[in-house]
């Protein structure tokens, strides 16, 4: 079997958990990513294999087929996941340039704390196969 991609995500954010409560049941293929909470033991030895720029970012991460992608780049690439009337969605908003995703990325990011209230537990072991 080969090792499936991997979405890390805050474990103690309501929106990240929101969004993989969303993605988990329209993801084409189970199998196929793995839902890992940045906090863990797991996910930061995920994330000191990635350089050294990117290990500072405090984002969402995409490891998708050996290759690292953050912020919006990785919000965007889980489309390729999902059924496909979701991944049609992928070209349209792949045409909105990188640097106003990740500007509406990071305003979204620094008020996601006020707006979603932190789950009691974190939900990611049990969404993975």
């Amino acid at each position: 079997m080969i090792d499936p991609d991997v979405l890390l995500m805050d474990g103690d954010c309501g929106l990240c958990t929101r969004s993989a409560v969303f993605l988990h049941p329209r993801l084409k293929d189970i199998q196929k990513l793995k839902f890992i909470a940045i906090e863990s033991e797991e996910g930061q030895k995920i994330i000191s294999t990635f350089p050294e720029k990117m290990q500072r970012a405090d984002s969402v991460y995409l490891l998708r087929q050996g290759r690292p992608y953050m912020r919006s780049a990785a919000a965007i690439r889980c489309l390729f996941y999902l059924k496909w009337h979701y991944r049609f969605l992928f070209p349209f908003c792949w045409l909105i340039p990188l640097p106003l995703r990740d500007i509406v990325y990071r305003i979204i990011a620094k008020y996601r704390l006020k707006f979603f209230t932190s789950p009691s537990v974190c939900i990611f072991p049990t969404l993975n196969p």
